[in-house]
């Protein structure tokens, strides 16, 4: 009884409250909004009592609710007050800092030494020389395009990643397309659609064509190509981009939900406003291997000869071999392929596809290095690489393990004013960057944060070439695995060169070499099939 009393006491102090007030009221001088606090608070009391929905409401009236408010705040009690500096979750609280001062132009330089433990296992860094140099960030660049490439593209080493209009507001993505322009960068459309509002800056845009065919669809979702041809000529769109699968949600289309599909965002993409807008997991467009290399051609042809490139989350390692065997069969190559780790970012993913689906971005890169080097096609084909990319090191840590150019979308996205809510998917960001909501959109300044997007590339790239210089690399075909050390115990560290093995120019071809998983792998794969 006694703990019956306590569960209740906090509801039984409101209902005497509110019974003593309205007896003021009747009998005394009290004014009757000095009642109206303890009322409500006892009809909702009441309401926590009758209600059989919530079991902790039923036996805690009142006091339950403190449980629900302390858990919707949870994230940012996390963030702001209990999280260490160095925690990732998913990226800590240093690294967003380093990300917040260098798009305003403040010193992100440290005192008093480093926070890390340099003699953790998982430690690595780059080798520097005794002979440094000086290293022109405006010289950090890579020409796209393979031999049949009509308008190559020079891109930056570090690009703005796949994010759609529609997962973004239409002020964040004109705020990222200026800063492009400002920059000197590209910025991938993601699959939702090329709109108005990626091309209105005049920046340098890559157009993603996902399994929705957004943007270039017929009325039941299949590919359009005159609808295709007319905007990918259209001289801002610099590259085509196919997505086959995402790092967050590997196997999984996009996902946006219907709160979210607005009249203009239906019109961009062709489709229902305020329907959850699901694209297929796979593409209508084409079948295996060949065909993908058959596509990848056709949008060659259909753009007028820029670079055309597919995306994907290495899964089964089998099918990407058949990729690379197709391009030999057919001797279609595609100009670029960007790997996407499975630790890259969503707006929304079911949980399990985020945590224990595809391979991660270290991984996925090295097989599709290996793959193209033991085919003796790499020299052909460029490789971008995505999957929480923020800082100079983890570009240099990338281009050592074989990418030739990286994307980053949350990086950019911090340097929007992104508080890492963690709520992309709802629609309630409070900042005015992942919300349609008119509102909330206003809170983004569209002049003030393009500036802030500049910069970040901007003295991120002067870190990358900094990082080069002291190391006493010139050109980024210098950055390679004996560069790059980790520590693997309290006493030994060795260079990515021992850690990965890394495949030999025609290795595969010519059947030598002393790496028989991929033999066997090489073995296994069909170029006609991705069985």
């Amino acid at each position: 009884m006694l703990n019956m009393f306590l569960r209740h006491l906090v509801f039984l102090i409101c209902l005497s409250g509110a019974l003593l007030c309205a007896a003021g009221w009747v009998y005394g001088d009290l004014s009757f909004w000095c009642m109206t606090p303890f009322l409500a608070l006892s009809l909702l009391g009441i309401y926590d009592l009758v209600q059989t929905k919530h079991a902790v409401l039923k036996n805690y009236p009142l006091t339950g609710h403190i449980r629900y408010m302390l858990e919707g705040i949870r994230s940012e009690i996390r963030q702001y007050f209990i999280e260490g500096d160095h925690e990732e979750l998913p990226f800590s609280r240093s690294a967003r800092s380093m990300v917040y001062r260098r798009a305003r132009n403040i010193n992100a330089d440290k005192s008093f030494g480093t926070l890390d433990n340099l003699y953790d296992p998982a430690h690595e860094f780059i080798a520097h020389s005794t002979a440094p140099v000086k290293v022109d960030p405006a010289s950090l660049r890579v020409v796209i395009g393979g031999p049949d490439c009509k308008h190559p593209y020079s891109a930056s080493l570090l690009n703005i990643s796949a994010m759609s209009f529609g997962s973004l507001s239409a002020r964040a993505v004109q705020a990222l397309g200026k800063g492009a322009k400002l920059g000197g960068f590209a910025q991938d459309t993601g699959e939702g659609g090329l709109s108005k509002y990626h091309l209105e800056a005049g920046n340098d845009v890559i157009w993603e064509i996902g399994s929705g065919y957004f943007g270039c669809r017929n009325e039941d979702g299949t590919f359009n190509r005159d609808t295709f041809a007319d905007k990918a000529n259209d001289s801002r769109v610099r590259m085509i981009l196919i997505k086959i699968s995402q790092g967050a949600k590997a196997g999984k289309g996009g996902i946006l939900p219907g709160a979210k599909v607005s009249k203009e965002i239906a019109e961009v993409r062709g489709v229902p406003v305020g329907k959850d807008c699901i694209s297929p997991a796979a593409h209508s467009a084409f079948e295996g291997p060949v065909g993908l290399m058959e596509f990848v051609k056709e949008l060659r042809e259909l753009s007028g000869g820029k670079p055309v490139g597919f995306k994907l989350c290495v899964g089964r390692m089998v099918e990407v071999a058949a990729m690379v065997k197709a391009m030999l069969h057919t001797g279609i190559t595609p100009d670029f392929i960007v790997i996407d780790g499975s630790e890259g970012g969503t707006g929304a993913a079911p949980e399990e596809f985020s945590d224990h689906v595809g391979m991660p971005l270290r991984d996925g890169l090295l097989v599709v290095h290996n793959l193209l080097r033991g085919a003796g096609i790499r020299d052909k084909v460029k490789l971008g690489a995505s999957g929480k990319i923020i800082s100079g090191f983890d570009i240099v840590r990338i281009l050592a393990l074989g990418a030739d150019f990286c994307n980053s979308g949350r990086g950019f996205m911090f340097s929007l004013g992104c508080l890492m809510s963690q709520s992309c998917g709802s629609g309630n960001c409070g900042v005015g960057i992942a919300t349609q909501d008119p509102r909330r959109q206003k809170a983004l300044n569209v002049e003030l944060k393009s500036g802030m997007v500049a910069n970040f590339h901007k003295n991120t790239m002067y870190s990358l070439a900094e990082i080069m210089g002291a190391a006493g690399i010139k050109e980024t075909s210098q950055i390679t695995p004996d560069r790059i050390m980790r520590r693997v115990s309290d006493s030994r560290i060795i260079p990515y060169s021992v850690m990965y093995n890394i495949l030999h120019h025609g290795e595969l071809l010519e059947g030598r070499g002393a790496h028989p998983e991929y033999r066997e792998l090489w073995a296994a794969a069909r170029h006609d099939s991705f069985e």
